[in-house]
């Protein structure tokens, strides 16, 4: 990076916008919150704002944008790949058990309020 007085001030006007935009996903989160949704998609939209945010930062306040390496475009194709399969699986286990009725083990034990 070259010290050009306009080079520095394009960086930081690129920082800056960068800010605002985490700014205005700061409020979209909370914003979000108030949202009367199904947890599921709850998780979902969060997610979404989470991965927007993450990506401006990783982007521009960790230059990630200005790298054209092979290597590190493929590491963070790898690290998306695994996180989606540790997402998954848990997902994938748990997807026959919906609707099924389950009794807990101890469901028909006196309970001690009222062995008195």
């Amino acid at each position: 990076m070259s010290g050009s007085a306009e080079e520095t001030k394009k960086h930081i006007d690129i920082y800056m916008k960068v800010t605002g935009a985490l700014a205005v996903l700061t409020v979209v989160t909370v914003l979000a919150s108030y949202l009367d949704v199904a947890v599921p998609l709850a998780i979902i939209i969060a997610l979404i704002i989470a991965t927007a945010k993450g990506s401006l930062v990783v982007g521009y306040f960790m230059h990630l944008v200005e790298e054209k390496s092979l290597t590190l475009a493929i590491a963070l194709a790898l690290t998306v790949a695994f996180w989606l399969v540790l997402m998954l699986v848990p997902i994938m286990t748990i997807s026959d058990t919906y609707g099924a009725h389950k009794t807990l083990p101890n469901a028909n034990a006196a309970h001690a309020d009222e062995a008195h």
